[in-house]
């Protein structure tokens, strides 16, 4: 039997409300893994005696699950949708945080990390960005931009309230429960209500047009059919600069995110301060993904994810010359800088992969280039760990971190548009 669907068109476009279950998503995601987990580091070496190294080995895992699931959870998004995975991935998520809360040895922590990086690669980005993409052609970039400010969203809200709360006051254990109830009361009901896959699930059409024949637009934009497979993609130099470009922004990004903290501490900065900084970062990336996702409507997704670059490259080197003495507007400058330039990541990889390969396989060609992100993520604060373990100091650490920064400017900039995608450009003007 034919599907009937209201011809009344609805006030709000039912598009805003994936935005918004997508945002929840990703507000969880960075605010108990990229932002928060930096803020255990010392209260697990205090309770268990572990090095740096042992505890960032963690972090490294939970990357590199997440990475390593992320391709085969967008085919499933490709094949089957976006509404079934995500409250599996959410439930996964938090059972992965109770185990977490009970655990006793450094074993027991790795194996909890295993097991969120598994449901957060099926309630990230692989899934969300999927989603919103079919659901926006003409404001995609406004659209992902709205939803990745949540990853700072996420950073700015949780990180003061578990560094200077939750941890201080109730311990790690309780901490990472708050963190399974949160996951599982925001994200799970919600998404299994509001989440629609595409548009035609209910007799609507992107971006809330009555037919698709009426903005011209819709000629210039990749339909959700349209598009390079994932095997032609690989064939491409477009796709490996593109890799090259986030395995290097993952290594940097996420080992200055997670080293922050504990060195700002080190040198002589109070918890609240450090935590505080973190939550700039937080807001900043907040305002650069919503900034950087309007941007790419507007230019190439590559210039803005250039622009985006610059801000992080900057905002290290101030964080490098951060000394006892400066004042603290020194720590809120570095962190909005830094923060404005990380928000430039998500909303890019979006709409790089959208406008480059199609929408055909995003969900495969995403989770691929999520993985060599990931595996950049992974070994970054890894890395940082065992040199300060070596060094005592982050400084060479924040180098390398540097040089990879500029290594992922000159890759995204060499990017082009590969042939073999019979869609035409769109004009920026």
């Amino acid at each position: 039997m034919e599907k009937k669907y209201s011809s009344k068109k609805p006030k709000v476009f039912y598009g805003y409300w994936i935005v918004a279950v997508a945002f929840l998503c990703l507000f969880i995601m960075s605010g108990s893994t990229f932002y928060a987990f930096s803020l255990f580091v010392k209260p697990l070496q205090a309770d268990f005696g572990w090095s740096r190294g042992e505890i960032m080995t963690a972090f490294t895992i939970f990357c590199l699950v997440q990475g390593v699931t992320a391709p085969f959870i967008g085919r499933v998004v490709d094949q089957y949708g976006a509404r079934k995975v995500i409250p599996t991935g959410a439930l996964i998520t938090g059972l992965g945080f109770v185990f977490l809360a009970l655990m006793y040895n450094l074993w027991y922590f790795y194996a909890g990390w295993t097991v969120v990086g598994i449901g957060m690669a099926a309630m990230g980005p692989v899934p969300t960005t999927a989603v919103v993409s079919n659901w926006f052609q003409k404001k995609r970039g406004l659209a992902i931009g709205i939803m990745s400010a949540a990853v700072g969203a996420g950073g700015f809200a949780l990180s003061p309230l578990f560094g200077g709360y939750l941890i201080p006051n109730f311990g790690w254990g309780t901490s990472y429960l708050v963190l399974a109830l949160l996951t599982w009361v925001l994200i799970i009901p919600l998404a299994l209500i509001v989440m629609k896959t595409k548009p035609s699930d209910i007799g609507l059409y992107p971006d809330g047009i009555e037919n698709p024949e009426s903005v011209a637009v819709t000629e210039a934009l990749p339909s959700v059919s349209s598009g390079l497979t994932l095997r032609m993609a690989l064939a491409t130099s477009t796709f490996w600069l593109i890799a090259i470009s986030f395995l290097s922004n993952g290594f940097s990004q996420l080992g200055i995110t997670l080293s922050q903290v504990p060195h700002l501490e080190d040198i002589g900065f109070p918890v609240a301060t450090a935590a505080a900084a973190l939550g700039i970062v937080g807001l900043g990336s907040t305002i650069g993904k919503f900034g950087f996702g309007w941007l790419c409507d507007l230019i190439p997704a590559k210039y803005a994810f250039a622009i985006g670059l610059g801000l992080q490259l900057v905002g290290i080197i101030l964080l490098i010359n951060v000394e006892p003495t400066c004042p603290p507007a020194t720590i809120w400058l570095y962190a909005i800088i830094l923060g404005l330039g990380i928000g430039s990541w998500l909303p890019s990889m979006s709409m790089l992969i959208s406008t480059n390969f199609g929408l055909a396989a995003y969900g495969a060609i995403f989770g691929i280039i999520t993985l060599v992100q990931s595996i950049g993520g992974a070994t970054g604060p890894l890395m940082a760990g065992h040199m300060y373990d070596a060094m005592n100091t982050y400084h060479w650490a924040f180098i390398v971190f540097l040089a990879l920064c500029a290594v992922s400017i000159f890759t995204i900039l060499a990017v082009r548009r590969p042939k073999s995608l019979e869609i035409p450009k769109v004009n920026f003007k």
